[in-house]
C-alpha cells in the first residue's frame, strides 16, 4: 500500500444523500491542519484547495491541504503516483 504525506484539515463530510437524492453534507472546517499519511487508495481527486477522501460507512470527506496544486503535483510525480 503506498501513502503520501500532507498536511490537512476537514472541511466537510458527505453523509450520503437524502430521499430526494441531496447530500448529507456536515460543515467541519477543522481550525488547524494535521499532518497524516493517507493511503493512495483513499483519494479520489485533487482540486486547487480539496483532496477528496473515503472513509467509512460509505462517506466521502473534504480535506483543505496546506500547499499548493503544483506543489503536491510535484510531489506525487516525484513518488512516481502521477503521471502529468
Amino acid at each position: 500500500m503506498k501513502f503520501i504525506e500532507l498536511e490537512v484539515k476537514t472541511a466537510f463530510i458527505v453523509h450520503g444523500f437524502d430521499e430526494k437524492n441531496k447530500e448529507i453534507i456536515e460543515n467541519v472546517s477543522d481550525d488547524q491542519f494535521m499532518k497524516k499519511l493517507i493511503s493512495i487508495d483513499r483519494i479520489q481527486s485533487i482540486s486547487e484547495e480539496y483532496v477528496l477522501v473515503t472513509s467509512s460507512h460509505s462517506r466521502i470527506m473534504y480535506w483543505e491541504y496546506n500547499c499548493s496544486m503544483v506543489e503536491l503535483t510535484n510531489k506525487l510525480k516525484l513518488s512516481g503516483l502521477i503521471i502529468v
